[in-house]
């Protein structure tokens, strides 16, 4: 299989996997043996954040995969309380340190507009923008992207941004598409990940997925990621299981049909939706 078939390349021309290992929910003690595991069974894309608190253990799953850093994509996130231009660098000198890396391939303001500052989110984006903008020159962070953003919220980083964010994290999967945002975000040549593909367990009681799971041989997870792929998102499943970790990646030796992709996307509002980040109570 070619290396195009499996990576998208970014809006600053680096390439990305089109398939990444979400850590969300896993803890320090289980994060260094499936990030390992993930690795191994071919992940090469790991994503993290220091609200996970399990940096460590995904720093030791890496050290310990047997595969070289520089054949890694590594995510992780600055969180809602280390905002303005001090905190930001801060923050990354942490999640670096306990990491164990050098750098890492990306790294993501994590919400939009924090409870805590919620009079102030313009500016203190901005700040830390400036700080990851600097980070970047400084090589301790290959590009930066935003997550949980909608228009408005990139809108306004642009107004200050010298570098425009590659990426857009965002909770999606067939019961929530978020059309707008993606709409918007492909406007701007911003590639949106897909974080809870699964909707956190939800989707797999959406019986219409059952039928075209079977007729393909594959199994509902691996329906719902083929579609993200094939609407150019970049899902990011999460499992303990290393069963399910290793068929999670095998989404890439079959296709989606037109009619396929259309009942899939008419599953809007079947299993949940995401949050208001401008209503987060965190």
């Amino acid at each position: 299989m070619k290396k195009q078939d499996t990576t998208y390349t970014l809006a600053n021309g680096k390439t990305i996997p089109k398939v990444g290992f979400g850590t969300w929910q896993t803890s320090e003690e289980e994060a260094e043996e499936v990030v390992k595991t993930a690795i191994q069974a071919g992940y090469r894309h790991i994503d993290t954040a220091s609200i996970y608190h399990n940096e460590e253990g995904v720093g030791l799953g890496i050290k310990n995969s047997g595969v070289p850093r520089e054949e890694l994509f590594i995510t992780t996130k600055l969180w809602n309380t280390d905002r303005s231009y001090m905190e930001t660098k801060r923050a990354l000198e942490n999640s670096l340190s306990r990491l164990g890396l050098d750098y890492v391939d990306l790294y993501l303001i994590h919400w939009p507009n924090p409870a805590e500052h919620r009079d102030s989110w313009k500016e203190l984006n901005a700040e830390s923008w400036k700080a990851m903008e600097e980070a970047m020159e400084e090589g301790k962070i290959r590009s930066i992207g935003v997550s949980n953003f909608m228009p408005h919220h990139i809108k306004e980083l642009e107004k200050t941004a010298k570098v425009m964010p590659v990426v857009n994290q965002i909770y999606l999967n067939p019961s929530d598409q978020q059309k707008d945002v993606v709409a918007y975000c492909k406007e701007k040549n911003i590639l949106v990940e897909a974080y809870s593909p699964f909707g956190t367990g939800d989707i797999f009681k959406v019986g219409e997925l059952e039928g075209i799971a079977n007729y393909h041989k594959k199994t509902v997870a691996q329906i719902v990621l083929r579609w993200a792929i094939q609407k150019d998102l970049l899902p990011l499943p999460k499992s303990v299981t290393p069963s399910r970790i290793k068929e999670n990646i095998e989404v890439f030796d079959f296709e989606l049909t037109e009619k396929d992709m259309m009942l899939i996307d008419q599953l809007q509002g079947k299993a949940g939706h995401s949050r208001n980040p401008d209503e987060v109570d965190f």
